[in-house]
């Protein structure tokens, strides 16, 4: 690990939704590393899952950013070959908010991190004042479409911000296999589908041609801006409160 005493620590972002964080928080230069799926023009390190230790050996880090708890096992590993991690796993809006103010005290920001985390709850708040006045719609979001999986953690509040009810998940809880007839039952007024991995390349179509018996519009959302706990996901709400109540 490097020992140097810069001011600017040398980070690789294990993860996309690490790398998204950094950046908005205007801390960018920290970045020596990058996974293949994040945006900032860095070293590759490898996949989310699939990271090359070789290669972040060469990058000499002083920290590394992983997430969630499918990286606890990177996390772990990273650990014991000697490096600083810094692992975020927040399953709530309150929880991501949070963990920008965790990060940035971890890469030496502090500053910038409360600012983000202030920034982003005003956000957050704006979005609820204009669909206070609105009707509830009932949504089903879903992040994977074979099995049907309804979108847990922090997306049920997600919708609830932007003035819908996803009744499929409680808030913090892991996504979740649902079945047509509970789908059907729910009777959602609109379905959103941000499937992992897709960006925005899922087909709407191809939910209509499943021939449930449903009466919801259908809309198509980047999977970054409601399955990244990054500032993306705030941007989603403000498009997802857009599209539920485009007819208010």
């Amino acid at each position: 690990m490097s020992s140097t005493s810069d001011a600017t620590p040398r980070v690789v972002a294990a993860a996309p939704s690490a790398s998204a964080i950094i950046s908005h928080m205007g801390a960018a230069d920290t970045l020596v590393g990058v996974t293949a799926h994040c945006s900032v023009d860095r070293p590759v390190i490898g996949g989310w899952l699939t990271p090359d230790y070789d290669r972040i050996e060469t990058l000499d880090p002083d920290i590394i950013c992983t997430a969630d708890a499918l990286q606890a096992s990177i996390r772990d590993e990273l650990r014991d070959r000697g490096y600083t991690v810094c692992h975020l796993e927040p399953n709530t809006l309150d929880g991501v908010i949070n963990s920008f103010e965790t990060l940035a005290e971890a890469i030496g920001r502090p500053t910038v991190g409360s600012t983000l985390a202030t920034r982003t709850r005003e956000q957050l708040n704006t979005v609820r004042h204009r669909v206070a006045s609105n009707s509830t719609v009932t949504v089903y979001a879903e992040e994977w479409a074979d099995p049907p999986m309804a979108a847990g953690n922090w997306v049920p509040e997600a919708i609830a911000a932007a003035g819908g009810h996803h009744p499929f998940c409680d808030p913090g809880e892991r996504s979740r296999e649902v079945t047509q007839t509970e789908i059907e039952k729910a009777a959602p007024d609109h379905v959103v589908l941000h499937h992992c991995g897709h960006g925005t390349h899922t087909n709407a179509e191809a939910f209509h041609e499943r021939g449930w018996d449903i009466d919801a519009s259908v809309h198509v959302l980047d999977d970054d801006l409601l399955n990244q706990p990054s500032p993306a996901l705030f941007e989603g709400i403000e498009i997802l409160a857009e599209r539920l109540h485009s007819e208010s």
